[in-house]
C-alpha cells in the first residue's frame, strides 16, 4: 500500500489508560501504519475511564480504547450519560487477573474457601474495579458469584484507575482487585498480593478492550472508520506475528507517557506464561479472531447487566437488534479484506466459562 502524501493525512486524537493491551495504538504509531492508511494518530493517556469516556462523548477524541462492557454500559445508560457508540474491532482476548490480599490468596493456598475467608476478617471486604460496567467488574463479580458469593451483598465494590489498586491493597484499603495487566504484576511485585485467576482461565478467550468510538463518526464517515480500523488491525497482527514484537511493545509501553513501569516487567506481562492454555494467553490478532466484531459478546455483557439488575430484562424476540448498528461489522470486513485477514463465516461464536455455563 502506498503511503498517502503528507497534505491528504487526517489527524485524529485517540485515548487510551496506561494497560498493556492499548498496545496496538502505539505499535500502529510507533511502526508508521497510521501514516500508511492516511491518518495521524495523537495518543492521549487517561487518567480513568470515566474520563476516557466523558471526553470521548465530548469529541475531544475520536475514537478510544475501551473495555467492551464501558462501551456497552454507555449505550444503555446504565449509571451515566446515554450515547450512542460504535465498536469499530476488538483489541486483544484475555490478559486481565484478580489480585487478593497475601492473606487471602494464602488461605486459598491452604484449601479454605473464599467466602469462609473473607467471614473471618475485620470489616466488609472491599474489592476494586475500574468502572461499574466494565468488563473488569463483570470478570470479579462473575468469578466471586460462582465461588458462592453475592458480588451485590456480600462485598464492598469500589471503582478505582488501575495504577492505584497495588498502593491500595498494600495499605489494606483493598482485600482485592481486578484489572488489566500489569497491575496484578506489579501488586506482586512490590509484595502487595497475588494473581489467583487470571481472567483467560475464567473465560478462555474472552473479549476485552475494543477500538470504540462515537456511532456519528463511524455511520457518516465509513472511509475514516475503516482507514482506522485497518491501521490498528494490521497493528494488532504485527503483536502477534513475533515475539521480539512484543518486546519491542515493551519498550514503547515502559515510556512514561505509556505505562511508565520497567519494560522488563512489561515484557514478563506480554510473554506467554509457563503451563498457560493457548485460549488463556494474552492474544492481539489471533489470525482476526480477537479483533473481528462478534454481536454475540455484546449479548453476553447484556445478559450480564441484567443478571446483576442494571438493565431490564429482554420483552422478549430480537430484543437486542441493536446491536447490529454498534458492532461495526462492515467497517471491519472492508479493512480486513484490505490486510488479507481471514473473516469469520458467522457473526456470532459460543464458550464455556470456567464454571461449565455455556454461553452462545
Amino acid at each position: 500500500m502506498t503511503t498517502p502524501p503528507a497534505d491528504a493525512v487526517r489527524t485524529l486524537d485517540v485515548g487510551f489508560m496506561p494497560l498493556l493491551d492499548a498496545a496496538p495504538l502505539l505499535a500502529a504509531v510507533r511502526l508508521g501504519l497510521d501514516r500508511r492508511h492516511g491518518l495521524s494518530l495523537r495518543l492521549h493517556r487517561q487518567a480513568s475511564w470515566a474520563v476516557l469516556r466523558d471526553r470521548l462523548l465530548s469529541g475531544e477524541l475520536d475514537a478510544a480504547h475501551a473495555m467492551a462492557a464501558l462501551v456497552l454500559g454507555v449505550q444503555t445508560g446504565i449509571g451515566g450519560p446515554q450515547a450512542d457508540l460504535a465498536i469499530l474491532m476488538g483489541l486483544n482476548r484475555n490478559g486481565q487477573a484478580i489480585t487478593l490480599s497475601p492473606s487471602l490468596a494464602q488461605a486459598l493456598d491452604e484449601g479454605r474457601s473464599l467466602a469462609s475467608a473473607l467471614r473471618a476478617l475485620p470489616r466488609k471486604p472491599v474489592f476494586a474495579q475500574t468502572f461499574p460496567t466494565g468488563t473488569h467488574a463483570l470478570w470479579l463479580y462473575y468469578w466471586l458469584a460462582a465461588l458462592g458469593l453475592d458480588p451485590m451483598r456480600d462485598i464492598e465494590a469500589v471503582t478505582l484507575p488501575p495504577p492505584l489498586m497495588p498502593q491500595a491493597l498494600a495499605a489494606g484499603e483493598l482485600d482485592g482487585f481486578c484489572a488489566g495487566e500489569p497491575w496484578g504484576e506489579q501488586a506482586e511485585a512490590i509484595g502487595a498480593g497475588r494473581r489467583v485467576i487470571r481472567s483467560g482461565r475464567i473465560w478462555s478467550g474472552h473479549p476485552e478492550k475494543v477500538l470504540a468510538t462515537r456511532r456519528d463518526f463511524a455511520a457518516l464517515q465509513p472511509e475514516l472508520a475503516t482507514a482506522l480500523t485497518a491501521a490498528v488491525l494490521e497493528a494488532c497482527r504485527w503483536l502477534d506475528a513475533e515475539p521480539s514484537h512484543r518486546e519491542q511493545a515493551a519498550q514503547w509501553l515502559a515510556e512514561p507517557e505509556a505505562i511508565g513501569l520497567p519494560a522488563e516487567r512489561l515484557a514478563a506481562c506480554l510473554a506467554p506464561r509457563e503451563g498457560e492454555l493457548a485460549g488463556e494467553a494474552l492474544r492481539f490478532h489471533a489470525d482476526g479472531d480477537a479483533n473481528f466484531p462478534w454481536i454475540s459478546d455484546g449479548r453476553w455483557f447484556l445478559g450480564q447487566f441484567r443478571r446483576w439488575g442494571w438493565l431490564p430484562a429482554a420483552a422478549g424476540g430480537d430484543d437486542d437488534a441493536w446491536l447490529a448498528d454498534l458492532y461495526r461489522r462492515d467497517s471491519y470486513r472492508q479493512a480486513a479484506l484490505q490486510l488479507g485477514v481471514p473473516l469469520p463465516v458467522v457473526p456470532s461464536r459460543a464458550s464455556m466459562l470456567f464454571d461449565r455455563r455455556e454461553w452462545g
